[in-house]
């Protein structure tokens, strides 16, 4: 069965440079900034947010990788120890659907004291049952409850993200 993309890689690649930029803009103050990707695909996008932020701008980055079950998420662990205290912290997914997910990964950092906390997403879903908007989005759209979105990488590559 042929993928029924939503995003090409050409298109993708783009609209990871122009969430890179606003970044740049909305944080053109800052010395260092976090970038959390949640593993798989939103750590693949938080290292080529990392790689085009540096081709951008001289703002350092740090990166580091949340692990949680995304079903049962009881438990979120990160790649390393850092301190979040007063650094701006990006928290990025590959899919933004109900909230839940970037609600629970948000949850470790609320017991530190980060600057600031904004959320990064290639696809927005229109379904939230949690308080969770991201802040950055590459692309928004409207699906069924039944339809799923997937982001595809290979290696360090995002691929691009296809509706089933």
């Amino acid at each position: 069965m042929a993928k029924n993309y939503i995003l090409s890689e050409e298109v993708t690649q783009r609209k990871l440079l122009r969430m890179a930029y606003e970044i740049l803009e909305n944080n053109f103050d800052e010395k260092e900034i976090l970038l959390a990707g949640i593993r798989n695909s939103g750590s693949v996008m938080a290292r080529n947010i990392q790689k085009l932020l540096a081709s951008i701008s001289d703002i350092t980055t740090d990166i580091i990788t949340i692990t949680l079950d995304k079903k049962f998420p009881e438990e979120v662990t990160f790649s390393k120890e850092i301190s979040f205290d007063n650094k701006p912290v990006i928290l990025i997914d590959d899919v933004s659907n109900t909230g839940r997910t970037l609600l629970y990964a948000l949850k470790p950092f609320l017991s530190a004291h980060p600057k600031k906390i904004q959320t990064l997403v290639l696809v927005e879903r229109t379904h939230k049952i949690f308080p969770v908007k991201p802040y950055y989005v590459g692309l928004s759209v409207s699906t069924t409850l039944q339809e799923h979105i997937y982001v595809e990488v290979e290696g360090e590559l995002v691929k691009g993200a296809w509706l089933e």
